[in-house]
């Protein structure tokens, strides 16, 4: 018997409400970091060693989160992920208070945020069918993964640039405490259904290796949905490459001016924002694998324009052209996953998805910092080994050789993004895989 479907979006509007205000002081807690280990190590490494801290222990969780999210409350994982997130900034705030606080503190505060968030995302994931109507799949995945994200992009910066300089980290780092209790409470307030066991479900429930391996089990049977994660696992080494130095860049070519990266970061957060209401109103394109495979290559060819720039409103005009395009990358992929596999696996399944299509991420954010410290920035000097090839395009001085990188890494993502029409596999996936609800 199928599961009862929902018929409104009430319930994900209640926690959409609580999780926006959460990532709206999160957001602000991390572009305050930025400034303060900037303004210390003054280099790309250590940022990009933030990102990296934060992503890895994703990929550890991925490994058992799935088997936790498919058998335990998911209500109660959310909210023991949001716990953690404001343990954490507890524990930097006491730092900071008593004079304590380094840059190492922030891999280990960073470290936790993933784990536990990893966790708290996929179990929100995993709820989405049994909270959303499918036909909203793609709104609502719009919702939450852009409309809160670039909103809190637009206020963010500008808040934290105010209030840094006001009240300090430390204010902002007790304003992210309060916002970590509205998510707590409004996610206390809704009931969360726990999905009826399917017929997949029902075979999967064996020994406990076999229901940690279920997932990558189940992906293995259907070739289409695995080439989405090949793709994914492509894309990902060089788009963490690039999320690793962007604030440094910018900084770096803005002589350490915090307000450019706050506007910079503003407009990308108003075209993230004016996408994600467009598609959360659309609904998304009638074949989904278009929004991903072509979504990305335009937000690449974006980004590629975005490298070049050396002043605030190039940065700004072409951070919000390819944040305008990107909402209807995720939402388009995360739309068919919602389709194709059934709610009582989702956990596992996605766990099992997000570690493949992520494993290439933290070597990504690994090098990129060495790279544009030890090999970009010094080639791309004046008189450097590349300032003759490239100076004319990208300058010469401090962030230039960033820049370049930028660039060369975004080509690469656009391309991936093109050559996935190549592949019948992964470019007829909606056909060749039947929905779980059809």
């Amino acid at each position: 018997m199928q599961p009862e479907q929902p018929t409104s979006l009430r319930t994900f509007l209640i926690l959409w409400i609580g999780q926006m205000t959460s990532i709206l002081g999160s957001e602000m807690t991390n572009f305050a970091i930025t400034i303060w280990a900037w303004q210390i190590a003054g280099q790309a490494t250590p940022l990009s060693l933030i990102f990296f801290f934060t992503y890895t222990p994703k990929l550890i969780a991925a490994s058992f989160a799935g088997l936790l999210v498919d058998r335990w409350n998911r209500k109660q994982l959310m909210m023991g992920g949001d716990t953690a997130a404001g343990i954490s900034t507890i524990a930097i705030l006491l730092l900071l208070l008593t004079g304590r606080l380094e840059i190492w503190h922030f891999y280990i505060t960073a470290a936790i945020n993933g784990l536990f968030g990893y966790i708290q995302s996929l179990a929100f994931s995993a709820s989405m069918s049994a909270i959303v109507p499918p036909r909203h799949y793609t709104r609502a995945t719009a919702m939450s993964s852009y409309v809160t994200y670039f909103g809190s992009y637009i206020m963010a910066p500008a808040l934290a640039g105010v209030f840094y300089y006001a009240i300090g980290l430390s204010g902002i780092l007790a304003i992210d405490l309060v916002t970590f209790v509205v998510a707590v409470g409004t996610t206390c307030i809704v009931h969360i259904p726990q999905p009826r066991q399917s017929e997949v479900g029902r075979q999967s429930t064996q020994s406990v290796w076999q229901a940690l391996t279920f997932g990558f089990r189940y992906l293995w049977k259907r070739p289409s949905l695995l080439a989405i994660l090949i793709f994914w696992l492509s894309f990902h080494l060089f788009d963490g490459a690039t999320l690793a130095i962007f604030p440094a860049m910018i900084l770096a070519r803005s002589n350490n001016d915090a307000a450019v990266l706050a506007s910079v970061q503003f407009a990308i957060g108003i075209g993230g924002l004016v996408g994600a209401t467009g598609l959360s109103v659309w609904g998304g394109p009638k074949r989904r694998i278009h929004g991903l495979l072509f979504g990305t290559a335009l937000m690449s060819l974006g980004k590629i324009i975005f490298g070049l720039g050396r002043v605030a409103w190039h940065w700004m005009t072409a951070g919000f052209l390819a944040a305008f395009v990107s909402p209807a990358i995720d939402s388009s992929n995360q739309a068919i996953w919602l389709s194709k596999v059934e709610p009582d696996v989702q956990g596992r399944v996605f766990a099992s998805r997000y570690l493949i299509a992520q494993v290439t991420t933290p070597l990504g954010l690994a090098i990129a910092g060495p790279l544009a410290d030890y090999f970009f920035e010094p080639a791309m000097m004046p008189g450097g080994s590349m300032a003759g090839i490239f100076g004319g395009l990208f300058g010469t001085g401090d962030g230039a050789g960033m820049a370049l990188q930028y660039s060369l890494f975004s080509c690469c993502s656009m391309l991936i993004g093109f050559g996935g029409y190549a592949f019948p596999v992964l470019r007829d996936v909606e056909s060749l895989v039947p929905d779980h609800h059809s």
